[in-house]
Order: C-alpha cells, then structure tokens, then sequence
C-alpha cells in the first residue's frame, strides 16, 4: 500500500465555530495508481491532499504513506522525509521568481542533501529535457508560459525521484490543450510505476485516471456508487450518496418478477442473483452481478413490470443504495451520457436473458 487514511478527521475553528472539514476517512491508494480526487469548491479535496503530504495534521485518526506514520513526524522529520518521498505539484506552480527554471529543480537534491552537486545538475537537465524544458532551463518563471512553468513545476517534484506524486488542481489555471499535455505527463509518470494522486475540478480529466475519489461535504462518496454511474456530476453523486443504503440477508429476495416497480439498486457490498421464472414454477440463474453494478434500471426507465427476479446471493449480506422513482428519473433525464450508458447495459442485459431462456426451454 502507497498511502492508508483512517477514520481521518479535520476541525478548524474559527471564533467560537467549529467547521469540520473532514469527517472519519478512510482511504486506502495503492503503490502504481493514477487517482483522481474530485468534489466542489469546499468539499474538502485539498484539505485531504494535505493530509496525505503531511502538509496539514489530522485533528483525528491515523495517516500511513510507504509504511510511515506521518501522523508521529516532527516538523522537521516531515520536511526531510517529505523531500524524499513525495513530489507535490501546485495549482499556481510556486516556482521561486529568483531561481532559474534549472535551480528551481535543484532546489529539493540541495534540500535533502541528494545527489553530488555534478549529478544534481545532470539530473535537472535530464528531467527539463522529460517535460520538453531544457532549452529553457536557464530563463527565469516569469519569462516563460504557465504551461511550461507548470512543466518545470513537474520536473521539480520529481527531483528526488519520489514514489508517490501529489498534484492539487494541477490543471486549473492553464488552457484545455495545455492541461492535456500536462494530464499526459502524468499518464506517463504512472505508467512508469509512481503513484499519482490529482486534485481537479475537471469530470473528463477524472474519467481517464485509474480510480476517482469523490469528495462531497467532508466525506467519500462511495467508490461503488461513482463506479455505476461514472458519468454523473459531483452534484449528482453525493446526492445518490446521501440516499439511504438497506442490507439484505442472505437469499433474501428484493425484486419479484411481475411487480410494480419502484426502486433501483447500486450494489456496494455482496452479490445478487437475476433469476428468470419458468412456467413450470422452476427458477433459473440469468447472472450475478457484484460491488458497483446497479439493478431494477429496466421496468423504471422502460415501464411495464418487473422481467426478473432479483435474489441476495446465499453467501452473504447485500448493501445497497437504494434509488426512488423519481430521483431515478432525474438521473437519466439530466445526464446524456448516463442514460445511454444505461441503454446499453439494458441491451446486454436483454440479450443475455433471452440467450438463458434458449438454453432452458420451458
């Protein structure tokens, strides 16, 4: 594991208030992923980045990065350790004006005392011909674009070589094809085995990453339920997380074929099974779906009553997020993208069901 939050918690208190900004966290990010951390103005995103970088200190809970408490680091431990293993990567990059873009990648091997003086400066070269600076290395941040200076940022944080790099907003202030190259830079960062953590306000940039984490008011949206429904805006997500999640005992069944609809389901714990009926009272097993796949979509969206039977497995409880009718029908009717993303489950769906119905004829 990279980096292991839990139960993390973050108070401020300003005057006689008391605001929380993080509420019992836990987030595990495994060594080689390319995250991304999305939520709105105040939803707590950056404040959990400074968690993760030491950057900030938890009110509450227990931090982990590559199998040091940071939680326990004195000041000065933290700077140190930080400098060898995390690059951090700002919005509004922070290179210092006086340094040239060369020494500003100096900068962290002088800090921590890495690498002899002729390989700090090989090494900067090495790095600012990566990100397609090194005709420029020797300009000042002010002589160059906000694109290339956020390059030169990235060639900063990855002075050191660090395994885990943390970029907040990293994107935010530059064009769409400059954010593209950026965004590209760290594809590649991951490719390369780094474990990449970016805070960004941007839902396409979101969708290339490995695994998005939402944060809505403080908390993790459920990862399952960003899963099922990838396409949806922030917005949308934390309101299905605030939906109340119901569990089901094992064999217990939820949906009854022929019954009127009412609710859809995103599976976050278990498993359930989709049974068709036969006109012989027998039952058959169409599929199984598990964590962060939804069901009950298709009588809601098309009408008429339910096709299937839909059954907790027998070997553990379910958890899911139930939907009503008509937050369901807000879903599908304000995001394109989600209702033929739905469309096309549906289909397979249908077909596979009628594939299942040829190999058991009544």
């Amino acid at each position: 594991m990279s980096i292991v939050l839990q139960e993390v918690g973050k108070t401020f208190q300003t005057g006689g208030t008391i605001f929380s900004a993080l509420k019992s966290i836990n987030v595990t990010i495994n060594m080689g992923e390319f995250v991304a951390i999305v939520g709105k103005s105040g939803s707590g995103k950056s404040t959990l980045v400074n968690m993760m970088t030491g950057i900030d200190t938890p009110t509450s809970g227990r931090i982990r990065v590559m199998e040091t408490d940071i939680s326990q680091l004195r000041s000065g431990e933290m700077a140190k350790w930080r400098g060898r293993n995390i690059g951090i990567i700002f919005q509004f990059f922070q290179l210092i004006p006086t340094l040239t873009l060369m020494e500003n990648v100096m900068l962290p091997m002088d800090f921590c005392s890495m690498y002899t003086p002729k390989e700090r400066k090989r090494r900067a070269e090495e790095l600012l011909d990566q990100v397609g600076l090194l005709e420029h290395a020797h300009k000042f941040p002010s002589l160059v674009s906000g694109g290339q200076q956020q390059r030169a940022a990235i060639a900063r944080a990855l002075a050191n070589d660090p395994p885990i790099i943390i970029a907040d907003e990293p994107t935010g202030s530059l064009d769409s094809k400059t954010a593209d190259t950026v965004f590209s830079l760290f594809e590649k960062l991951a490719r390369n085995g780094k474990t990449v953590v970016m805070v960004t306000h941007d839902n396409d940039l979101a969708r290339r990453v490995d695994r998005t984490i939402v944060v809505a008011d403080g908390e993790i949206v459920n990862q399952y339920v960003v899963q099922a429904f990838p396409f949806l805006e922030i917005e949308q997500l934390a309101r299905l997380e605030s939906n109340k999640k119901v569990l089901f005992a094992p064999g217990t069944v939820i949906i009854r074929e022929g019954d009127e609809p009412d609710y859809a389901y995103i599976i976050t714990r278990g498993e359930v099974e989709i049974l068709m009926n036969q006109p012989n009272g027998s039952e058959f097993v169409v599929s199984t779906l598990k964590k962060g796949q939804y069901f009950g979509e298709i009588a809601l969206l098309r009408g008429g009553k339910r096709t299937t039977t839909v059954r907790a497995s027998g070997r553990e409880p379910v958890e899911a997020v139930r939907i009503g009718r008509e937050m369901f029908g807000d879903i599908v009717s304000n995001s394109q993208d989600t209702r033929e993303d739905m469309q096309r489950v549906i289909q397979r769906r249908l077909e596979e069901l009628g594939q299942k119905k040829a190999e058991y004829p009544s």
